[in-house]
Protein backbone atom coordinates (compact mmCIF):
# COMPACT_ATOMS: atom_id res chain seq x y z
CA UNK A 1 0.00 0.00 0.00
CA UNK A 2 1.60 3.24 -0.93
CA UNK A 3 2.43 5.05 2.08
CA UNK A 4 0.45 8.25 1.04
CA UNK A 5 -2.52 5.82 1.35
CA UNK A 6 -1.83 5.14 4.95
CA UNK A 7 -2.52 8.91 6.49
CA UNK A 8 -5.97 9.03 4.27
CA UNK A 9 -9.37 8.63 6.12
CA UNK A 10 -10.31 4.39 5.34
CA UNK A 11 -6.81 4.25 3.50
CA UNK A 12 -7.94 5.98 0.83
CA UNK A 13 -10.81 3.27 -0.08
CA UNK A 14 -13.18 6.04 -0.23
CA UNK A 15 -13.34 9.87 -0.32
CA UNK A 16 -15.14 11.93 1.72
CA UNK A 17 -16.93 14.96 0.65
CA UNK A 18 -16.26 18.38 0.69
CA UNK A 19 -18.21 20.37 3.18
CA UNK A 20 -20.25 22.38 0.59
CA UNK A 21 -21.46 19.27 -0.57
CA UNK A 22 -22.13 17.30 2.70
CA UNK A 23 -26.05 17.82 3.70
CA UNK A 24 -27.50 18.67 7.03
CA UNK A 25 -28.53 15.44 7.86
CA UNK A 26 -24.78 14.15 7.37
CA UNK A 27 -23.44 17.12 9.84
CA UNK A 28 -26.55 16.12 11.97
CA UNK A 29 -25.31 12.52 12.46
CA UNK A 30 -21.43 13.70 12.59
CA UNK A 31 -22.38 15.68 15.32
CA UNK A 32 -24.44 12.80 17.34
CA UNK A 33 -21.61 10.45 16.58
CA UNK A 34 -18.95 12.92 18.45
CA UNK A 35 -21.46 13.45 21.07
CA UNK A 36 -22.34 9.65 21.88
CA UNK A 37 -18.67 9.09 22.22
CA UNK A 38 -18.20 12.02 24.27
CA UNK A 39 -21.00 11.22 26.54
CA UNK A 40 -20.14 7.92 26.90
CA UNK A 41 -16.13 8.26 27.70
CA UNK A 42 -17.29 11.31 30.03
CA UNK A 43 -19.94 9.21 32.65
CA UNK A 44 -17.72 5.77 31.65
CA UNK A 45 -14.64 7.16 33.50
CA UNK A 46 -16.64 9.49 35.91
CA UNK A 47 -19.13 6.39 37.20
CA UNK A 48 -15.58 4.13 37.14
CA UNK A 49 -14.37 6.87 39.87
CA UNK A 50 -17.31 7.05 41.50
CA UNK A 51 -17.23 3.46 41.97
CA UNK A 52 -13.63 2.55 43.14
CA UNK A 53 -14.21 5.71 45.65
CA UNK A 54 -17.30 4.31 47.52
CA UNK A 55 -16.08 0.86 47.18
CA UNK A 56 -12.84 1.08 48.98
CA UNK A 57 -13.82 4.22 51.24
CA UNK A 58 -12.34 3.44 54.69
CA UNK A 59 -14.76 6.00 56.68
CA UNK A 60 -18.34 7.16 55.72
CA UNK A 61 -20.02 10.23 57.27
CA UNK A 62 -22.47 10.56 59.30
CA UNK A 63 -26.09 8.00 58.66
CA UNK A 64 -23.55 6.17 56.35
CA UNK A 65 -23.21 9.06 54.01
CA UNK A 66 -20.36 10.20 51.78
CA UNK A 67 -17.13 11.31 54.09
CA UNK A 68 -15.30 14.72 53.13
CA UNK A 69 -12.40 12.59 51.40
CA UNK A 70 -14.73 10.51 49.57
CA UNK A 71 -16.50 13.94 47.99
CA UNK A 72 -13.46 15.31 47.20
CA UNK A 73 -12.43 12.06 44.68
CA UNK A 74 -15.71 11.79 43.28
CA UNK A 75 -16.00 15.22 42.44
CA UNK A 76 -12.73 14.89 40.92
CA UNK A 77 -13.60 11.86 38.72
CA UNK A 78 -16.34 14.34 37.39
CA UNK A 79 -15.10 17.29 37.03
CA UNK A 80 -11.86 16.21 34.71
CA UNK A 81 -13.24 13.45 32.68
CA UNK A 82 -15.87 16.40 31.59
CA UNK A 83 -12.65 18.48 31.34
CA UNK A 84 -11.20 15.80 28.78
CA UNK A 85 -14.35 14.86 27.15
CA UNK A 86 -15.31 18.07 25.93
CA UNK A 87 -11.80 19.40 24.78
CA UNK A 88 -11.32 16.26 22.83
CA UNK A 89 -14.82 16.53 20.64
CA UNK A 90 -15.72 19.59 21.51
CA UNK A 91 -15.00 20.93 17.60
CA UNK A 92 -17.13 17.81 16.59
CA UNK A 93 -20.49 18.29 18.38
CA UNK A 94 -19.90 21.33 21.00
CA UNK A 95 -18.77 18.86 23.80
CA UNK A 96 -22.48 19.72 25.38
CA UNK A 97 -22.79 15.73 27.07
CA UNK A 98 -25.56 17.01 28.60
CA UNK A 99 -29.81 17.52 27.85
CA UNK A 100 -30.20 20.38 30.19
CA UNK A 101 -26.97 22.02 28.73
CA UNK A 102 -28.22 21.41 25.68
CA UNK A 103 -31.54 23.19 26.56
CA UNK A 104 -29.91 26.14 27.73
CA UNK A 105 -27.98 26.52 24.35
CA UNK A 106 -31.25 26.07 21.93
CA UNK A 107 -32.92 28.63 24.17
CA UNK A 108 -30.17 31.18 23.99
CA UNK A 109 -29.53 30.68 20.31
CA UNK A 110 -26.56 29.32 20.02
CA UNK A 111 -27.55 25.69 19.07
CA UNK A 112 -29.81 25.39 16.43
CA UNK A 113 -33.32 23.62 17.73
CA UNK A 114 -32.87 21.02 15.15
CA UNK A 115 -29.35 20.12 16.44
CA UNK A 116 -30.62 20.24 20.01
CA UNK A 117 -33.53 17.39 19.02
CA UNK A 118 -30.88 15.67 17.40
CA UNK A 119 -28.59 15.65 20.35
CA UNK A 120 -30.82 15.11 23.54
CA UNK A 121 -31.59 11.32 22.84
CA UNK A 122 -28.48 10.61 22.10
CA UNK A 123 -26.84 12.12 25.39
CA UNK A 124 -29.40 10.13 26.76
CA UNK A 125 -28.97 6.87 25.57
CA UNK A 126 -24.97 7.00 26.09
CA UNK A 127 -25.22 7.55 29.34
CA UNK A 128 -27.67 4.61 29.67
CA UNK A 129 -24.54 3.02 27.72
CA UNK A 130 -22.15 4.43 30.04
CA UNK A 131 -23.92 2.91 33.39
CA UNK A 132 -24.05 -0.50 31.80
CA UNK A 133 -20.78 -1.38 30.53
CA UNK A 134 -19.32 0.27 33.87
CA UNK A 135 -22.14 -2.34 35.46
CA UNK A 136 -20.97 -5.91 33.81
CA UNK A 137 -17.08 -3.98 33.38
CA UNK A 138 -16.09 -4.15 37.17
CA UNK A 139 -17.07 -5.64 40.22
CA UNK A 140 -19.02 -3.42 42.06
CA UNK A 141 -23.27 -2.27 42.80
CA UNK A 142 -23.57 0.55 39.81
CA UNK A 143 -26.22 1.38 42.04
CA UNK A 144 -23.32 3.48 44.37
CA UNK A 145 -23.53 5.78 41.59
CA UNK A 146 -26.84 6.81 41.72
CA UNK A 147 -27.68 10.29 42.87
CA UNK A 148 -29.75 10.29 45.77
CA UNK A 149 -30.92 12.72 48.33
CA UNK A 150 -29.19 12.79 51.73
CA UNK A 151 -31.50 11.62 54.77
CA UNK A 152 -31.53 15.21 55.99
CA UNK A 153 -32.93 16.69 53.03
CA UNK A 154 -35.93 17.32 51.67
CA UNK A 155 -37.57 16.87 48.36
CA UNK A 156 -37.75 20.52 47.33
CA UNK A 157 -34.47 21.36 49.10
CA UNK A 158 -32.86 18.72 46.61
CA UNK A 159 -35.10 19.94 43.71
CA UNK A 160 -33.88 23.77 44.30
CA UNK A 161 -29.97 22.68 45.02
CA UNK A 162 -30.02 20.91 41.50
CA UNK A 163 -31.35 24.51 40.15
CA UNK A 164 -28.75 26.41 41.38
CA UNK A 165 -25.60 24.18 40.79
CA UNK A 166 -26.84 23.66 37.65
CA UNK A 167 -27.03 27.49 37.22
CA UNK A 168 -23.83 27.91 37.56
CA UNK A 169 -22.63 25.44 34.84
CA UNK A 170 -24.64 26.81 32.41
CA UNK A 171 -23.44 29.98 32.75
CA UNK A 172 -19.96 29.03 32.94
CA UNK A 173 -20.59 27.22 29.62
CA UNK A 174 -22.40 30.20 27.78
CA UNK A 175 -19.75 32.47 28.94
CA UNK A 176 -16.91 30.83 28.08
CA UNK A 177 -17.81 28.54 25.46
CA UNK A 178 -20.97 30.37 23.69
CA UNK A 179 -19.13 33.63 23.96
CA UNK A 180 -16.27 34.17 21.26
CA UNK A 181 -13.18 35.52 23.12
CA UNK A 182 -9.43 35.07 22.95
CA UNK A 183 -9.33 32.22 25.59
CA UNK A 184 -12.55 30.23 23.99
CA UNK A 185 -10.05 27.66 23.29
CA UNK A 186 -9.10 26.70 26.23
CA UNK A 187 -12.85 26.83 27.49
CA UNK A 188 -12.74 22.62 28.48
CA UNK A 189 -10.33 23.32 31.68
CA UNK A 190 -13.06 26.22 33.13
CA UNK A 191 -15.69 23.89 32.55
CA UNK A 192 -14.53 21.13 34.58
CA UNK A 193 -12.86 23.47 37.38
CA UNK A 194 -16.62 24.40 37.72
CA UNK A 195 -18.09 21.06 37.51
CA UNK A 196 -15.38 19.61 39.88
CA UNK A 197 -16.69 23.06 42.42
CA UNK A 198 -19.81 21.89 41.43
CA UNK A 199 -19.73 18.58 43.01
CA UNK A 200 -17.61 19.56 46.37
CA UNK A 201 -20.55 21.43 46.68
CA UNK A 202 -23.04 19.07 46.09
CA UNK A 203 -22.20 15.71 46.27
CA UNK A 204 -22.77 15.07 49.64
CA UNK A 205 -26.57 16.53 49.39
CA UNK A 206 -27.93 15.43 46.43
CA UNK A 207 -25.36 13.44 44.42
CA UNK A 208 -24.72 16.85 42.30
CA UNK A 209 -26.47 15.09 39.11
CA UNK A 210 -26.86 18.56 37.55
CA UNK A 211 -27.46 16.27 34.23
CA UNK A 212 -30.31 14.40 33.50
CA UNK A 213 -28.23 11.71 31.48
CA UNK A 214 -25.80 11.24 34.59
CA UNK A 215 -28.39 10.45 36.71
CA UNK A 216 -31.03 8.16 34.27
CA UNK A 217 -28.31 5.77 32.88
CA UNK A 218 -27.15 4.28 36.78
CA UNK A 219 -30.97 3.88 37.59
CA UNK A 220 -31.95 1.87 34.27
CA UNK A 221 -28.49 -0.23 34.55
CA UNK A 222 -29.30 -0.72 38.46
CA UNK A 223 -33.53 -1.45 37.32
CA UNK A 224 -34.25 1.19 40.34
CA UNK A 225 -35.54 4.66 40.44
CA UNK A 226 -36.14 6.70 43.63
CA UNK A 227 -39.11 8.36 44.04
CA UNK A 228 -37.87 11.58 43.40
CA UNK A 229 -36.16 10.92 40.59
CA UNK A 230 -37.69 13.52 38.88
CA UNK A 231 -35.96 16.14 40.43
CA UNK A 232 -33.15 15.14 38.77
CA UNK A 233 -34.67 15.95 35.39
CA UNK A 234 -36.64 19.02 36.52
CA UNK A 235 -33.95 20.79 38.80
CA UNK A 236 -31.18 20.96 36.22
CA UNK A 237 -33.91 21.99 33.09
CA UNK A 238 -34.70 25.05 35.22
CA UNK A 239 -31.56 25.81 36.24
CA UNK A 240 -30.69 26.27 32.37
CA UNK A 241 -33.02 28.10 31.77
CA UNK A 242 -32.15 30.55 35.03
CA UNK A 243 -28.45 30.87 33.89
CA UNK A 244 -30.11 31.49 29.72
CA UNK A 245 -32.04 34.25 31.45
CA UNK A 246 -29.47 35.81 33.17
CA UNK A 247 -27.63 35.25 29.67
CA UNK A 248 -30.26 37.43 28.01
CA UNK A 249 -30.27 39.82 30.37
CA UNK A 250 -26.46 40.51 29.95
CA UNK A 251 -26.50 40.30 25.99
CA UNK A 252 -29.62 42.90 26.24
CA UNK A 253 -27.47 45.43 28.02
CA UNK A 254 -24.57 45.50 26.58
CA UNK A 255 -22.14 43.52 28.83
CA UNK A 256 -19.14 44.69 26.83
CA UNK A 257 -19.77 48.13 27.96
CA UNK A 258 -19.55 47.90 31.69
CA UNK A 259 -16.17 46.96 31.77
CA UNK A 260 -14.35 47.39 28.60
CA UNK A 261 -11.10 45.93 27.13
CA UNK A 262 -11.13 42.38 29.14
CA UNK A 263 -10.33 40.70 25.34
CA UNK A 264 -8.05 43.91 24.65
CA UNK A 265 -4.70 42.37 23.00
CA UNK A 266 -3.17 45.54 25.21
CA UNK A 267 -2.02 47.36 22.07
CA UNK A 268 -1.21 50.41 24.50
CA UNK A 269 0.90 48.28 26.76
CA UNK A 270 4.68 49.10 26.34
CA UNK A 271 7.33 46.32 27.80
CA UNK A 272 10.85 46.45 26.62
CA UNK A 273 14.08 45.74 28.81
CA UNK A 274 15.73 48.90 30.55
CA UNK A 275 12.87 50.61 30.21
CA UNK A 276 11.17 52.70 33.33
CA UNK A 277 8.19 52.38 32.43
CA UNK A 278 8.62 48.16 31.55
CA UNK A 279 4.74 46.12 32.12
CA UNK A 280 3.12 49.38 32.10
CA UNK A 281 0.15 50.19 29.81
CA UNK A 282 0.40 53.27 28.40
CA UNK A 283 -2.30 55.35 27.08
CA UNK A 284 -3.82 58.89 25.98
CA UNK A 285 -2.19 61.52 24.08
CA UNK A 286 0.90 62.25 25.66
CA UNK A 287 2.82 59.18 24.17
CA UNK A 288 1.76 59.80 20.66
CA UNK A 289 4.53 61.71 19.46
CA UNK A 290 6.97 59.43 21.64
CA UNK A 291 5.36 56.44 19.93
CA UNK A 292 5.80 57.57 16.49
CA UNK A 293 9.36 58.40 17.01
CA UNK A 294 9.78 54.86 18.07
CA UNK A 295 8.05 53.34 14.78
CA UNK A 296 10.03 55.29 13.12
CA UNK A 297 13.74 54.49 14.25
CA UNK A 298 12.03 50.82 13.91
CA UNK A 299 11.36 51.17 10.47
CA UNK A 300 14.98 52.96 9.49
CA UNK A 301 16.60 49.99 11.39
CA UNK A 302 14.61 47.21 9.47
CA UNK A 303 15.49 49.41 6.26
CA UNK A 304 18.93 49.27 7.39
CA UNK A 305 19.21 45.54 8.22
CA UNK A 306 17.33 44.54 5.05
CA UNK A 307 20.59 45.99 3.51
CA UNK A 308 22.71 43.81 4.83
CA UNK A 309 24.35 45.94 7.86
CA UNK A 310 25.16 44.58 10.69
CA UNK A 311 23.57 46.93 13.31
CA UNK A 312 24.61 45.47 16.73
CA UNK A 313 21.20 44.62 19.36
CA UNK A 314 21.35 46.74 22.07
CA UNK A 315 18.48 46.58 24.72
CA UNK A 316 16.02 48.05 22.69
CA UNK A 317 16.55 47.97 19.24
CA UNK A 318 18.24 45.63 16.39
CA UNK A 319 18.91 44.91 13.05
CA UNK A 320 21.43 43.03 10.67
CA UNK A 321 22.01 39.19 11.23
CA UNK A 322 20.52 37.98 14.24
CA UNK A 323 23.48 36.80 16.79
CA UNK A 324 23.01 33.69 19.65
CA UNK A 325 23.47 35.20 22.94
CA UNK A 326 26.99 33.87 23.00
CA UNK A 327 27.91 36.71 20.37
CA UNK A 328 27.85 34.64 17.52
CA UNK A 329 26.10 34.64 13.74
CA UNK A 330 22.88 32.52 13.62
CA UNK A 331 23.17 33.60 10.04
CA UNK A 332 18.79 34.24 10.25
CA UNK A 333 17.49 36.35 8.07
CA UNK A 334 16.18 39.33 9.89
CA UNK A 335 12.83 39.21 11.98
CA UNK A 336 10.47 41.71 9.84
CA UNK A 337 8.11 43.92 11.58
CA UNK A 338 4.16 43.20 11.95
CA UNK A 339 1.94 45.69 12.65
CA UNK A 340 1.29 44.16 15.79
CA UNK A 341 2.41 44.77 19.19
CA UNK A 342 5.78 43.61 19.71
CA UNK A 343 6.40 42.46 23.34
CA UNK A 344 10.65 41.93 24.11
CA UNK A 345 10.70 40.19 27.64
CA UNK A 346 14.45 39.91 27.40
CA UNK A 347 15.72 42.70 25.48
CA UNK A 348 16.05 40.99 21.75
CA UNK A 349 13.80 42.98 19.90
CA UNK A 350 12.88 46.60 18.20
CA UNK A 351 11.11 48.88 20.21
CA UNK A 352 6.85 47.90 20.53
CA UNK A 353 5.14 49.01 17.02
CA UNK A 354 1.61 50.38 17.25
Amino acid sequence: MPDGRMQQPFFGMGHPKPSEAQSALRKHFIAAAGEFVGTFLFLFMAFLGHLMTVTTAGDSGPNKTLSASSVVYISLSYGFSLLIAAWMLYRISGGLFNPAVTLGLVVTGNLPPVRGLVLFPVQVLSGMCAAGVVSVIVPGDIKITQTTLNPAMTVAQGFFLEMFLTAQLMFTILILAAEKSKDTFIAPIGIGISLFVIEIAGVYYTGASVNPARSFGPCVASRQFTTYHWIYWFGPFLGALVAAGFYHFLKFMNYEDANPGQDSAGQHEVVGAGQPEQGRRRSGSGNGNENKERNQRSWEMDRVGSQGRDVERTGNGYGGPPRSRDGTSSGAPPRSRGSGRQVDMDGYGGPPRL
